[in-house]
């Protein structure tokens, strides 16, 4: 009999720093935000952590796996040579109704396989896309850009289907009204682009789902003007990883400059609030990680360098996306859709 309380399985052994960091930002999401944590993964090694958090007598479920998948392995032979790695069994929890979602900082190609594979894409949806949302340039707004990873090459209907998809979670999930739409482009006019580019824009410019403003050059994806950028998984991880690496430029190059010495220490302290306003605003690790949209689940990818503060707020991700519904929402928008393309062609 399933608990009402929201179950979450997380990957402990995906990650550079799993089991130890995975495990912490684990017991710290199931003590704040009232959820149930499996914990899917090497029993010993896992109990070795909770031990030294003093947490074996918390009620934490640990679900056993046998090998987890690593960075170095090709994502599909990986999941058929271990079927019951760590990211296999805890899809297999979601896929019973046994968890109602995954969030794993392992190989993000073998969690996207592991999903499809396990959970199955939805219908109507020829691919997933992993959606991350970014700051802007407006304090108060985010953007959600999608594919930045799943999908290296798109067919125009793909990127028609992300934008959807990216458009109700940015309104549900996100909670922003009649969400802003734009296309990855190397110009604002219509005419520009390469072939996908130039075939993509009129689905999108006519889907009535959409609030489309058009073509969205790289200087303005962060501008605050749109609300969901759409690219090919190829563009989109580059575009992620470079503004990755610029945050911690920022964030490196301000500690650079702050004075040394006592002054330098006062002025520290005064600043302090406002650096780590700062940090929650560029660190990926506040966002927790990608959303894989198109899936019949919810499920988390988060960065493979994830620690505690990103483990939980990967968790706290999966625990929205849950309470607000996305999945069935993204459900009920794309069986209108095929039920509308169904009733033309019967009355073709």
């Amino acid at each position: 009999m399933r608990l009402t309380q929201t179950r979450i399985a997380i990957d402990a052994m995906g990650g550079d720093y799993a089991p130890g960091e995975i495990v912490a930002g684990a017991l710290r999401a199931q003590a704040e935000l009232g959820v149930e944590i499996l914990l899917v993964g090497d029993p010993q090694q896992i109990e070795t952590q909770l031990k030294q958090h003093n947490a074996l007598a918390i009620a934490l479920d640990i679900i056993p796996a046998k090998g987890w998948v690593e960075m170095h392995e090709e994502p599909l032979s990986a999941l058929r040579r271990k079927p019951n790695a760590s990211i296999n069994v805890a899809m297999d929890w979601v896929k019973r109704g046994q968890a109602d979602a995954v969030v794993s900082a392992g190989h993000s190609g073998a969690a996207m396989a592991a999903a499809l594979l396990r959970l199955g894409h939805l219908p109507g949806i020829d691919r997933p896309a992993i959606g991350v949302v970014l700051p802007t340039l407006m304090a108060d707004k985010s953007v959600l850009i999608l594919d930045v990873g799943a999908n290296v090459d798109c067919r125009p209907r793909f990127l028609e289907q992300f934008a959807v998809m990216g458009s109700i979670y940015s309104e549900y999930g996100l909670g922003i009204e009649a969400p802003k739409v734009g296309l990855l482009n190397l110009g604002e006019e219509p005419a520009k682009g390469n072939e996908l580019a130039l075939r993509t824009y009129p689905l999108l410019e006519q889907n009535p789902r959409l609030s489309f403003l058009g073509n969205v050059e790289g200087r303005d994806v962060l501008s605050g003007r749109f609300d969901v950028v759409v690219c090919d998984g190829f563009v989109g991880n580059v575009l992620l990883k470079f503004a990755e690496a610029v945050a911690e430029v920022l964030l490196h190059t301000l500690r650079e400059e702050l004075p040394q010495g006592w002054r330098g220490r006062m002025g520290t302290a005064l600043l302090k609030p406002h650096l780590r306003r700062i940090n929650q605003r560029v660190d990926h690790s506040e966002h927790g990680g990608g959303l894989l949209l198109g899936v019949d689940g919810i499920c988390i990818i988060s960065h493979g360098s994830s620690q505690a503060p990103s483990v939980f707020n990967a968790i706290r991700q999966a625990k929205e996306a849950i309470d607000r519904q996305v999945l069935s929402r993204i459900q009920s928008q794309f069986q209108r859709t095929e039920a509308t393309a169904t009733a033309r062609k019967s009355g073709n």
